[in-house]
């Protein structure tokens, strides 16, 4: 029997042991988080480790329900250790979910407990825990620089100022590079009622009446022009489908102003102004170089009776079917044709879809970067060792694994990245098994490359930083 997450932990042979070894040197290039630029350029100290690790993590909050505990431990208005002790109950019963491994990292790495959580160990944990953290070293940017992070983007709406974003590129006392990427989902749809509040904001941060849809192109040109200046690489889109439909500008114009004016629009219009406004992206994007990533299979806001009592990316979000295929085709190849298809990055949330797009990848290949058309690393639901195995295990079928721009820590918490060595003992481990297999040679060399290049150098080639 093996040890509980000892440091061969996933690494089930010699080849995976040596590769993992080389990779886990590497440096952590974070290029999709949803980490706050205000926190971390106030990087203020936190108060418990129920702060650090339950506040905002809705993947906690979904096992606490799962496993029964009452709302008031989990969003409610129970103290920061009765929360804690509610998680560290649930905890011995989540056997096989990756959360039960993320929690152990980060004891281990961060508090040097390498105790299980359970109820019976929550007080005691607790108690070191926190000694930890009031002898210091834990405020956002010492847990960032802690976890050899060398940049990371965060997740900017068009409508935000960067004021942040502007005062830690000034602060040269912090080596981690914070660079906004450029997430306008609120411009697209237009059909929730989150559209004209955001409208209202994003008139007010530009100082400009948008009256048109020529005029929010406009502003919306503008305020990707303010993304550039402030070193920004990358967009990001979420669908539950790539729409791909066509319209007249008279159309568009006309969609806009229902929207504008809070009419209710059918599934036709949507879909022609959200593949309108992604072509004026793509195009934009293709000129400056930047990498359009792609968040396909959500199913959001499931629970309209907690919704509307917590609001969204509360933890009652899942994955959707829909056939995604021929219109994500026709749509980047609108853009192939036309030369304005930029780096791109596709996610899927349903692993249905994972030859799917493992395959649509070398429709749209060329010279201009290698691999310009990325699968994106198993994603939320599936961020975990079969997910990650068997996404991984689809780009090798079809595609070049050795260029995959790697892992993403997709998280809110700043003590999330012992995800990214998760990722690598399973990296190493699956072609660890490809060489013990004898499907590849045992080249040390060209391994090590690989498992350091998808650990952190591909990502910042493709990305250019």
């Amino acid at each position: 029997m093996k040890a509980f997450m000892d440091k061969d932990f996933l690494l089930d042979n010699e080849p995976a042991r040596f590769m993992f070894e080389a990779a886990d040197k590497m440096p952590i290039f974070d290029w999709h988080c949803h980490l706050s630029p205000k926190e971390i350029y106030e990087n203020n100290q936190p108060e418990n480790i129920a702060q650090l690790w339950l506040g905002g993590d809705h993947y906690k909050w979904r096992a606490m329900r799962s496993f029964g505990i009452d709302e008031k431990y989990i969003t409610g208005d129970a103290s920061p250790f009765e929360k804690f002790q509610a998680f560290a109950s649930a905890m011995p019963y989540l056997i096989g979910n990756p959360m039960y491994h993320w929690v152990h990292l980060e004891l281990q790495r961060y508090f040097d407990i390498y105790d299980t959580l359970s109820k019976e160990t929550a007080e005691d944990i607790w108690n070191r825990a926190n000694a930890k953290i009031a002898a210091g070293g834990f405020t956002p940017r010492e847990l960032i620089l802690k976890s050899n992070v060398t940049c990371l983007f965060t997740t900017d709406d068009p409508a935000d100022t960067l004021e942040y974003h502007k005062l830690l590129a000034a602060d040269k006392s912090f080596a981690c590079k914070v660079l906004p990427a450029f997430r306008p989902d609120k411009s697209l749809y237009i059909d929730l009622d989150s559209f004209i509040p955001w409208l209202n904001s994003l008139e007010t941060v530009s100082e400009t009446k948008i009256d048109s849809y020529k005029k929010l192109k406009a502003v919306l040109l503008d305020r990707i022009e303010l993304f550039r200046s402030m070193g920004c690489r990358a967009s990001d889109h979420a669908f539950a489908y790539v729409p791909c439909e066509e319209a007249t500008a008279e159309e568009l114009e006309a969609i806009f102003a229902k929207g504008k004016n809070g009419e209710k629009l059918t599934t036709l219009e949507v879909d022609k102004y959200k593949t309108d406004l992604m072509r004026f992206f793509a195009a934009k994007y293709s000129k400056l170089g930047w990498a359009m990533e792609i968040h396909i299979g959500a199913m959001r806001n499931n629970n309209t009776l907690m919704f509307n009592k917590l609001g969204p990316d509360a933890g009652y979000d899942s994955i959707d079917d829909k056939e995604i295929a021929v219109p994500l085709s026709r749509f980047l190849d609108s853009l192939a044709v036309k030369e304005q298809l930029p780096k791109t990055i596709l996610f899927t949330l349903n692993p249905k879809d994972n030859y799917v797009l493992g395959a649509m990848l070398g429709n749209f290949q060329n010279s201009e970067a290698a691999s310009k058309i990325q699968f994106g690393s198993a994603w939320w639901f599936n961020d975990n060792l079969d997910g990650m195995r068997e996404q991984m295990k689809a780009l090798a079928n079809l595609g070049v694994l050795g260029k995959f721009v790697g892992m993403v820590t997709d998280s809110r918490s700043f003590l999330s990245y012992p995800r990214h060595e998760y990722f690598r003992r399973i990296l190493c481990g699956l072609m660890g098994d490809m060489v013990e297999s004898g499907l590849y040679p045992y080249d040390k060399e060209r391994l090590s490359e690989i498992a350091c290049g998808v650990s952190y150098n591909n990502a910042k080639e493709y990305f250019g930083i």
